[in-house]
């Protein structure tokens, strides 16, 4: 697909988007958007499934009834057989071309409300079900934000489904991610009208990339990935983009942007048995604990509180650093809870404010530890103010290592400076990012750019990592020629007496008092 044919692709999904914006705010039509798409995708990829195991009698599976007795057979069949490869299955009559296409001359909302009930009703009972349970949960089609009756919401729903119909998402063809791109268009979109709140559910693309490319680096393969803090899952996506990735975990405390994660991996075509995503608070109520994992990525909610509670004192995660994350700052506690899930040969990168460099008492305890009894932090790396949804404080990325090449220091990076400025927030550039990683895994010393730093110099610092200890950005200022000032402002008075002559003139002509 070209990147013209892309933007024609974007182009009309926000269209379509438009018949719910002016109903609802970009949450909450986000939400009937997706998931409509995520319908979309579930029934194409169905029929091709089944058409393939159909092909061999020359049966289509659109053209199938249940009413019919011999064509029940078929469906049952090819139900059984979906269920095992594809975690679900839809009946001929509930594929979402026949649905929008019956939406044209017959009222189709209760319809589909069955629909997506049978999807994962479907599953219960089977390997598939975690993955499919309440997944379309937050599709409320008797709402009364998509319309004051239910003909009013019928017709809406109707609309839309036309318009989806019409857009071909390619999912014959096996080198394209067509619909995945633009899922993550959408999610994208979404997040930058939804301010604050779109912190919760995505990381800017840019980021995700850096993240992505540091665990990576040295990988031709990762056997499993994991995000605490998964939002959507799109941090988790990025990753499989550098490199081949067997296994995805994540937890998500939103059940929206849970479900969010949950639809964005399947779309991505990562099958159900390679992915558990988790719904829970990854601090307080983890879903993993028995779990190690080659390559982390995290973009945690930034200073969160949590409960800090004196029982995790026992907790294999905090214990052993004799010391907790304040309950107003839960920064380090999503560090140390990686930490805890880091495999020996894993990398770890988390995005996190630049307060966690400098803050002391039990953070600066924590960060003591990790430099001096873990040795594990291998980098950091200062990114620009304003990059990140509804917030424009400047951030930081921290990465970690059990196994480092050079444990006798540590690289630090100043790359706040390096930005396009747009209009509502800073953008990272191709050069940018790749100035980042280039360094990072070059591990260079560039002068005003970056540093190595030893331990020792650290622990000389009170173990403080605020970058401009390290890196030294600062600009002596141009010379100043006093003489050649004090030249110039003899020169001006000379100037102005002339020009006061000249006005004086003028008023004694006009007969009027003059202004000097």
């Amino acid at each position: 697909m070209t990147d013209e044919q892309k933007r024609i692709l974007q182009q009309q999904l926000w269209a379509i988007a438009d018949l719910l914006r002016g109903r609802m705010n970009a949450d909450e039509f986000r939400d009937y958007m997706l998931g409509f798409i995520f319908y979309k995708y579930l029934s194409e990829k169905m029929e091709i499934y089944a058409n393939s195991i159909l092909a061999e009698d020359n049966i289509i599976f659109r053209d199938l009834k249940e009413t019919n007795q011999s064509d029940n057979e078929y469906i049952e069949a090819v139900q059984a057989e979906a269920i095992e490869a594809l975690g679900y299955f839809l009946n001929p009559n509930e594929l979402f071309y026949m649905i929008a296409h019956k939406g044209k001359t017959e009222f189709i909302l209760d319809d589909l409300i069955k629909i997506l009930n049978n999807i994962e009703n479907r599953t219960l009972g089977t390997d598939s079900q975690d993955d499919f349970d309440k997944l379309f949960a937050d599709l409320d089609l008797n709402a009364s934000k998509l319309g004051k009756t239910p003909e009013d919401r019928n017709k809406i729903i109707v609309e839309i489904l036309g318009k989806l119909n019409n857009i071909d998402f390619r999912l014959q063809d096996s080198e394209s991610d067509v619909l995945g791109d633009a899922y993550e268009y959408l999610i994208g979109q979404f997040a930058s009208g939804a301010g604050k709140k779109a912190g919760e559910f995505y990381t800017p693309q840019e980021v995700s990339k850096i993240l992505a490319k540091l665990v990576t680096t040295g990988k031709t393969r990762i056997k499993s990935v994991y995000d605490p803090t998964c939002g959507s899952g799109s941090l988790l996506l990025r990753v499989q983009k550098e490199t081949i990735v067997e296994d995805f975990y994540g937890q998500e405390l939103n059940r929206t942007t849970y479900n969010l994660a949950r639809m964005n991996m399947i779309l991505h075509d990562v099958h159900y048995t390679k992915f558990d995503i988790k719904q829970e608070d990854t601090l307080e109520r983890p879903q993993h604990l028995d779990k190690k994992f080659e390559a982390i990525v995290a973009n945690p909610p930034f200073s969160a509180m949590w409960s800090a509670s004196p029982i995790f004192m026992t907790d294999e995660r905090f214990g052993r650093f004799g010391k907790l994350a304040p309950a107003s700052k839960a920064d380090f506690a999503f560090v140390q809870h990686m930490i805890y899930h880091l495999a020996d040969n894993g990398q770890m990168a988390v995005v996190l404010p630049h307060g966690v460099l400098f803050r002391g008492a039990a953070e600066g305890h924590i960060r003591k530890a990790l430099i001096e009894t873990d040795n594990v932090l291998d980098a950091v790396i200062g990114l620009p103010a304003n990059i990140f949804y509804g917030t424009s404080i400047p951030t930081c990325i921290l990465v970690f290592k059990k196994c480092r090449e050079d444990d006798s220091n540590i690289l630090f990076i100043d790359a706040s400076n390096d930005f396009e400025k747009a209009k509502n927030q800073n953008n990272l550039r191709y050069n940018d990012i790749k100035k980042i990683i280039d360094t990072y895994r070059n591990r260079t010393v560039t002068h005003k750019y970056s540093s190595l730093v030893s331990i020792q110099q650290i622990a000389d610092n009170d173990y403080n990592l605020n970058i401009p200890r390290y890196v030294d950005t600062f600009e002596a200022e141009e010379n100043i020629d006093m003489d050649k000032i004090v030249s110039e402002i003899k020169s001006l008075k000379q100037d102005y007496v002339g020009v006061d002559a000249k006005i004086q003139d003028f008023c004694n002509q006009l007969g009027i008092k003059a202004p000097i």
